[in-house]
């Protein structure tokens, strides 16, 4: 009898179990979402200095690197994971911005555009660690996101991704605050004979649901130790859509670092950039950008050439898109620095033309 209550007790709890487990199953199904994605960034430039080595001239480029030649800037597989309390994102990718801003990184980490987890805290703070997108400016490696077809010299030459820790507090609609705990200025691995991790910060304002503020911040060492040099870095932009037809972007980059360890003298570099968009129709959109960049002691922009970086340049986009997720982009852009630092097929000289056609699929 004992033995046949024991098997009956048994059996009920599977099944309550079970029952339990089913609806646990169909709660997460409600709340949590997985989504995949893709992206294709295929591109044909032409630099008019005809630099030999099939690389465009400017040495600050690091996106549609390749010159005379077509080939593929991005393209990207990811997979994301969202819940109430656990959330997740992966993505692998190979093109010439991977082989160019990857450059540094081992291996397989060539291929890893993000790969991130991150656990509810409370309400609206998000714990986040592994690699993600960099906090720093609004022009990202999706160029069918962007204003313009290529980066200005800022967004070239600040982090495109970045490995560490992030704390974020979403406050609502309008306020997003963010602190980071990092490897480095732009890498996976951390840097060799450096036992520093630079602290981060990042403000986000949006005052309505077309403009956009925001204030990050870089504060760390990127010299092994024994060579300390601390860098303080600055951002600012701000973006605006005026109008269906109009949007506005402006931004503002301020640096400086150590010249030598424990020493308060310091080396300075900054940047700036205007973009103005307008829709010419539904299909059809043209935008115009203006930027300046110094960087007199070259900590950033490395030309090996006095008085160092000092470039104005402009671009002029025409955007095509014939169907929702794709768009065809031609643009024209024009570098003039104070020195002789773009590569021909002579030498070197302080101008460059340089025209990309670009072809984007994002599904």
């Amino acid at each position: 009898m004992i033995k046949r209550i024991t098997i009956f007790l048994f059996v009920v709890m599977c099944k309550i179990s079970l029952a339990q487990t089913e609806a646990e199953l169909d709660s997460i199904k409600k709340t949590h979402t997985v989504q995949f994605s893709g992206f294709i960034d295929a591109y044909y430039s032409f630099d008019f200095n005809t630099p030999p080595n099939h690389e465009v001239s400017a040495p600050f480029i690091y996106n549609y690197k390749r010159n005379n030649e077509f080939n593929i800037n991005l393209a990207l597989l990811s997979a994301s994971y969202s819940g109430d309390k656990i959330r997740s994102k992966i993505g692998l990718m190979a093109g010439t911005y991977a082989q160019y801003n990857y450059a540094s990184e081992q291996g397989l980490l060539k291929n890893i555009y993000e790969a991130n987890a991150g656990i509810k805290l409370r309400k609206n703070l998000w714990l986040d660690a592994g690699i993600f997108a960099s906090h720093i400016g609004n022009e990202s490696a999706f160029s069918i996101t962007n204003p313009t077809l290529t980066r200005s010299i800022m967004a070239e030459n600040t982090p495109y991704y970045q490995t560490g820790a992030k704390l974020t507090y979403d406050a609502g609609k309008k306020w997003l605050f963010s602190v980071l705990l990092l490897n480095g200025w732009q890498n996976i691995q951390e840097t060799p004979d450096n036992s520093n991790k630079p602290v981060c910060t990042q403000i986000l304002y949006r005052p309505n649901k077309n403009t956009e503020f925001n204030y990050s911040t870089f504060i760390g060492n990127e010299k092994p130790d024994s060579a300390k040099q601390w860098r303080y870095f600055n951002h600012l932009y701000f973006t605006s859509h005026f109008s269906k037809k109009i949007y506005l972007s402006a931004a503002f980059d301020y640096g400086i670092q150590q010249k030598f360890k424990d020493k308060a003298h310091y080396d300075k570099w900054f940047g700036s950039s205007l973009i103005l968009k307008y829709k010419l129709t539904r299909k059809f959109s043209t935008s115009l950008r203006g930027e300046y960049y110094n960087d007199p002691s070259q900590v950033i922009v490395t030309t090996n050439t006095l008085p160092g970086t000092r470039v104005f340049g402009s671009s002029l986009n025409f955007d095509f898109s014939p169907y929702l997720g794709s768009l065809i982009r031609l643009e024209g852009k024009m570098y003039n620095a104070q020195d002789n630092i773009f590569v021909t097929k002579n030498g070197f000289n302080s101008q460059t033309y340089i025209l990309t056609v670009d072809f984007v699929i994002s599904f």
